[in-house]
């Protein structure tokens, strides 16, 4: 976000198109307020990519649909019952989700695989999390997430699967 930010402060005709593997509301959000006027996922087909650059080239938005509907339903206010899941301040909705999949013991190559992210993106999450946390060892933030998360059997994601 930041290097979108800077370029567009320095060049404000520069059209930014976000790649990113973060499918959040939090993360489009940001991006849209960095300046980008695109947004995709790195799980985007490569024709879709090349549709996405030549829309912001010419002067478009170009955003993913999945992360724009949730966000737009958020701020409607239109978020299902039974998808309203108790917040931690400060944690966006993915670090939330992982931190729940780290307090049920999964790897960070599992995690990747359920969320269709790298491991090394699942790692730096995991990462941010320590710091927010104040714990130094993954087994410490289990812990925390019990303390502070709905149950494992109770969380929306677990339903779906």
């Amino acid at each position: 976000m930041s290097v979108c930010r800077e370029l567009r402060s320095r060049m404000p005709e520069l059209a930014c198109l976000m790649l990113t593997s973060f499918d959040d509301e939090e993360a489009l959000l940001d991006a849209a307020m960095a300046g980008a006027v695109g947004y995709v996922l790195k799980r985007i087909t490569r024709t879709n990519l090349v549709t996405a650059v030549r829309t912001v080239a010419s002067g478009q938005s170009m955003l993913d649909p999945g992360a724009t509907t949730r966000l737009m339903a958020r701020m409607r206010g239109d978020v299902p019952k039974e998808e309203q899941v108790p917040r931690l301040p400060g944690f966006t909705d993915r670090e939330q989700e992982i931190l729940l999949m780290v307090s049920e013991g999964l790897t960070n190559r599992e995690i990747g695989k359920r969320l269709f992210l790298a491991e090394k993106t699942v790692k730096n999450v995991i990462s941010r999390l320590f710091v927010k946390l104040g714990v130094e060892r993954r087994v410490q933030a289990p812990v925390i997430a019990s303390h502070a998360l709905p149950p494992p059997g109770r969380h929306p994601m677990a339903a779906a699967e």
